[in-house]
């Protein structure tokens, strides 16, 4: 592999997307650490409960040393700018960030176009996580149908920039891209 090939290689955009408890993070966890450390874990949830609480300390659970955590809720470009070149990074997950947005009733579209046009250009071995929400029944109000609209939309956007697009089915990867 010649210096440019492998340079390249090591700048790519996994996207990762899978229904709830799909395995879709520890996927995502094991693509990472098959990388050298040190690797950057940006979570993007908030522990509004104990019932988020706990999925925040299972996931805190599963990473041991060599680990860096950045918690960016809302501000995930800023977060993604800031990471130093070639580092291998996991971002956690695309929905919850768009559910803070939503929530802080952010420019969505702006929000979702700045963060594609960051993640078209990786500088390290990327991986991104998140839900697929579009697969089930049409939610019963306006908010639900504007999220599952929304998160539908931005994963075309993430997937449109990746170089790799994987599926979680049961715990087992389907290569989408």
């Amino acid at each position: 592999m010649t210096g440019a090939t492998a340079a390249s290689a090591a700048r790519k955009l996994t996207f990762i997307l899978g229904g709830a408890r799909s395995g879709k993070s520890s996927l995502a966890e094991s693509l990472t650490t098959a990388h050298p450390s040190p690797w950057t874990y940006i979570a993007t949830a908030q522990a509004y409960d104990d019932e988020m609480r706990e999925r925040i300390a299972l996931h805190w659970s599963r990473r041991g040393e060599g680990w860096v955590t950045v918690d960016a809720p809302l501000d995930l470009v800023g977060a993604i700018v800031a990471l130093p070149n070639h580092q291998p990074v996991l971002i956690d997950c695309l929905t919850l960030w768009l559910t803070n947005h939503m929530l802080a009733e952010n420019n969505i579209e702006a929000e979702c176009r700045q963060l594609a046009d960051v993640l078209s250009l990786p500088r390290g071995p990327w991986f991104v996580v998140s839900n697929e929400v579009g697969l089930g029944i049409v939610p019963e109000n306006a908010l639900a149908r504007r999220f599952r609209d929304a998160a539908g939309r931005l994963n075309q956007q993430v997937a449109a920039v990746a170089d790799s697009v994987l599926m979680m089915v049961a715990g087992l990867p389907l290569k989408v891209k």
